[in-house]
């Protein structure tokens, strides 16, 4: 199976949606914060990020899902800076405290196909959603150097439709969290408006465009939509209500990765709900509710 990009996609197409969304960084609009910021001209929004493209580090990497892992790891890329403002971010150096390096699109798309040559089963884009743009560009330039791989888009589920859009056929795996099913919880922990309206759209588009997730004979992902979930203490996610709109919404067939791995960093300990790590029975609770409503793909049964 070729990648969407391949499969679906010619340059000029490919040119012609780097043009549209490198246009919205005028004014941007990137994301749902729509900063209105002349991103072009130094300007920053809410992720802090003018177009110059910042990475913090990049290699295979072997502590994802399995079915993107394989035997020679995920092309990760990861991108300095948020669009959200977690306060317990566990990597709030690169998130939040803006580390990391410069690069040209020219050298990004040189990294995509150094992770190929590496053996990497994807091109793994961990917090893409404020560089899409040079991203794309990039793409452009590595399908010329011969990128043959999938794209994974991981990010923190607070996308814009809107750009969601002028990403069909060029994603082959979204992998979004779903942090919270409350906007007023989102607000507070993750400085974001309406998140939990938004993250529902956002993934319905996912879906559409790319359905359940396919693995092939290897037990390698190659298409489809991964979400994520962190389980918080004293139930902050509202974890049951993020189950029953996956189950009733997408599809019980999603592979959901329920995570266990929440510890208290970078500003968590100034919220007494957040100051602890998880019991084991919350976590165990979670499992059980999304068994109850038919999941069974991404957790052990």
């Amino acid at each position: 199976m070729l990648p969407l990009y391949l499969e679906k996609l010619n340059p000029n197409e490919l040119q012609l949606r780097a043009d549209i969304l490198s246009r919205m960084l005028e004014d941007c609009r990137l994301c749902p914060n729509e900063c209105d910021v002349n991103r072009t001209a130094g300007e920053t929004g809410n992720c802090n990020s003018t177009d110059e493209i910042f990475i913090s580090s990049y290699g295979p990497h072997f502590g994802e899902e399995p079915e993107l892992v394989g035997l020679y790891g995920s092309g990760t890329i990861f991108f300095t800076n948020c669009n959200l403002a977690c306060v317990y971010c566990q990597n709030y150096d690169i998130s939040q405290l803006g580390v990391g390096k410069k690069i040209s699109v020219e050298e990004l798309s040189d990294i995509m196909i150094s992770l190929q040559r590496r053996g990497c089963h994807n091109i793994n884009l961990v917090t893409p959603t404020h560089f899409v743009p040079q991203i794309v560009r990039a793409l452009l330039i590595a399908i010329d150097k011969g990128l043959e791989i999938p794209l994974v888009y991981n990010c923190g589920g607070y996308e814009s439709v809107e750009t969601l859009k002028l990403l069909e056929n060029i994603i082959d795996i979204y992998m979004p969290d779903i942090k919270y099913s409350d906007n007023e919880v989102a607000l507070r922990f993750s400085g974001i408006k309406n998140y939990w309206n938004v993250v529902r759209a956002a993934i319905k588009e996912m879906h559409r465009q790319v359905g359940d997730l396919h693995i092939n004979r290897n037990g390698i992902a190659n298409r489809g939509l991964l979400v994520r979930h962190l389980v918080l203490p004293n139930d902050i996610a509202g974890s049951e209500k993020v189950i029953d709109f996956i189950a009733d919404e997408i599809s019980k067939s999603t592979y959901v990765n329920i995570m266990e791995q929440y510890h208290p960093s970078y500003k968590a300990d100034e919220f007494f709900e957040l100051s602890r790590r998880i019991r084991m029975t919350e976590y165990e609770k979670v499992l059980e509710y999304a068994k109850s409503k038919g999941l069974n793909r991404g957790f052990v049964n």
